[in-house]
């Protein structure tokens, strides 16, 4: 029996912060609010009940202005996550539905709450987008702060941790993550959560393991348990034999090594063996991260998403704080471009939360450009901004979601209303700047021709291009496992698109994850990418294989490539083509 009881056990999950750790779990106790009693509130106490609920998120708030004072100077960049959780506790969606159902209902408060996020988590939680999913996470951690106040449970506190240990909770929300102390916890595991969550972003600022969606963590991990987690494959070991631990000790030991070797080249340029160079830049969801993008020796911002200052309040942002926004990132990067993109939200029911209209298939919907130009003050309140930063810095502008040249057209003479409008009000601004488009509907592809004659550039966006052209929902498990890059249809969209601009005399660049797999790098160079942009925690390794690669002998390789007829066929031609460089960086991967 005992033997049993610590037999080896391996769980899988998703890779949330890369790097290897082991030691004790350490198990943090969220369990006080879950069950929620419902009970009839008598009219006359009805107005005490809503005051209990107004105390809990003061005092919610109170929490929160204190973590936010404590947080350690490497999460600085990150307190606006933190800040955008005390929007959360007043915002319309929560805070005036909570008090609404209890006064038309008669219920007491951690029923109403817990009723109201019932009804609004899942409006977030049928988005297409990765990023914008991972915002009911916001949603339950402001909501799960509220209840603990209603309920009288005990607080987590994880800075008061004081031994080396491996946190497992079912959920960490960025407030906790942001209390860790770097020389007492060595990662994380949760059953909740995903890659694109705050909590994962915080995880990878720090630099330690973390694994997340595990899903039944809790259950199968005892405190003091010796585990292993593995934060690039997403698999935590639990009990690991003393063969496990030996060969996982190797492993930590050479990863490390190899990661600051890796971190020293970084900020070389991306040079190919025969002298051609290519900008790697990086992806960022908030102006604090530009910093990681410096710091990982991106050339630049590829991909800057607006959409996290609309979705973090319960209104529509005014120009002034989207032009501070933007110019914090143009003013830190210097010369360096910054590709601004516009607004890419699933329409009314990511922005204003008062509505309950909901999309049967959002990601076919009033989305990106689409819902901008159905709503073209909130679309030219964005644009001025992004003129007005232009004035400071190297700005691109970027339009999501193009899929005919009308949608072009009618962005165009609204750039320039903004234009003339800042003109006659004597406003500082800079109109001409590169306008590019996101190659990510199988028809922009088609018609990239037609295209490329109105703008400045083109950006694969393949996370999209990929949904689209091979009917794959990335997020459906049963058809997960054909969404792949390397497939002829999409190689042959990537292709004609950088061969079009190319004709017309534009660049390509490309900003989807397929960009930040160092083993595509010689593919992106063949088709006739000009730039490549990811998570800036790729950036270091991509830079390594395009040093390894001699662009003098793609073109009979490429010829090669796009004669296969499977993705298997070309990950087989890859490997036996680039042996040397995949064995490389598959080697620096897997460590």
């Amino acid at each position: 029996m005992k033997d049993q009881e610590f037999q080896e056990t391996i769980l899988k999950g998703i890779g949330g912060s890369p790097g290897i750790c082991i030691g004790k779990a350490y198990l943090v106790d969220k369990e006080g609010v879950d069950v929620v009693k419902k009970y009839v509130v008598p009219a006359e106490s009805l107005s005490g009940e809503v005051g209990r609920f107004k105390t809990a998120v003061k005092n919610a708030r109170a929490e929160l202005q204190r973590i936010i004072d404590k947080t350690p100077q490497e999460l600085r960049q990150h307190a606006q996550i933190l800040e955008t959780h005390m929007l959360l506790l007043e915002d319309k969606m929560i805070y005036d539905r909570t008090i609404d159902l209890i006064e038309k209902e008669r219920v007491n408060a951690e029923w109403a709450l817990k009723k109201v996020v019932s009804l609004v988590k899942p409006m977030f939680e049928s988005m297409s987008d990765d990023y914008l999913k991972q915002r009911a996470e916001d949603i339950t951690h402001v909501s799960d702060r509220i209840m603990e106040n209603l309920v009288g449970a005990d607080q987590v506190n994880i800075a008061r941790i004081d031994k080396r240990v491996i946190l497992v909770a079912r959920d960490l929300s960025p407030a906790e993550t942001s209390q860790i102390q770097l020389e007492r916890i060595k990662g994380f595991v949760t059953n909740r959560g995903g890659r694109a969550s705050h909590t994962s972003i915080i995880a990878r600022t720090l630099e330690i393991p973390a694994v997340l969606g595990v899903g039944n963590a809790t259950l199968t991990i005892k405190n003091d348990d010796i585990i292993i987690v593995d934060g690039k494959a997403g698999i935590v070991v639990v009990n690991p034999t003393e063969q496990t631990l030996l060969e996982t000790e190797e492993r930590r030991e050479r990863y490390d090594i190899q990661k600051a070797m890796v971190a020293r080249r970084s900020h070389l340029p991306a040079q190919t063996r025969d002298g051609s160079r290519i900008s790697v830049m990086g992806n960022i969801e908030l102006p604090e991260e530009v910093v990681s993008v410096l710091d990982h020796g991106g050339d630049g911002i590829g991909l800057y998403r607006t959409e996290f200052q609309y979705l973090s309040r319960p209104d529509f942002p005014g120009e002034d704080m989207l032009f501070d926004n933007y110019k914090d990132v143009i003013d830190v990067m210097g010369t360096r471009p910054v590709t601004i993109r516009t607004l890419d939200i699933n329409g009314d029911k990511a922005v204003n939360y008062i509505r309950d209209s909901h999309e049967l298939n959002p990601a076919l919907g009033l989305r990106a450009i689409r819902y901008c130009l159905q709503k073209p003050e909130i679309f030219k309140t964005q644009l001025r901004a992004i003129l007005r930063a232009a004035a400071f810095g190297n700005v691109r502008i970027l339009i999501p979601m193009i899929s005919g040249i009308e949608e072009v057209d009618q962005t165009i003479r609204l750039l320039d209303e903004a234009a003339r409008c800042l003109e006659q009000q004597g406003v500082a601004h800079k109109r001409d700047i590169p306008l590019g488009i996101m190659i990510e509907v199988p028809s922009a592809v088609v018609a990239a021709d037609i295209l490329a004659e109105k703008v400045d550039f083109f950006s694969i966006g393949t996370n999209d291009l990929i949904q689209y052209t091979l009917a794959i929902d990335r997020g459906n498990r049963h058809v997960a496992h054909l969404h792949q890059p390397l497939h002829p249809a999409i190689l042959r969209m990537i292709k004609r698109t950088c061969d079009v601009a190319r004709e017309k005399g534009i660049p390509t660049y490309m900003c989807g994850e397929m960009a930040a797999e160092p083993l595509y790098a010689p593919i992106l160079l063949g088709l006739g990418v000009d730039e490549l942009s990811m998570n800036p925690q790729a950036i270091p390794l991509v830079k390594d294989a395009i040093r390894s690669i001699d662009s003098k002998d793609i073109d009979d390789f490429m010829n090669a490539v796009m004669g296969m007829t499977t993705p298997d066929a070309v990950e087989a031609l890859l490997a036996e083509t680039y042996g040397a460089v995949v064995n490389k960086i598959e080697h620096l991967k897997q460590e």
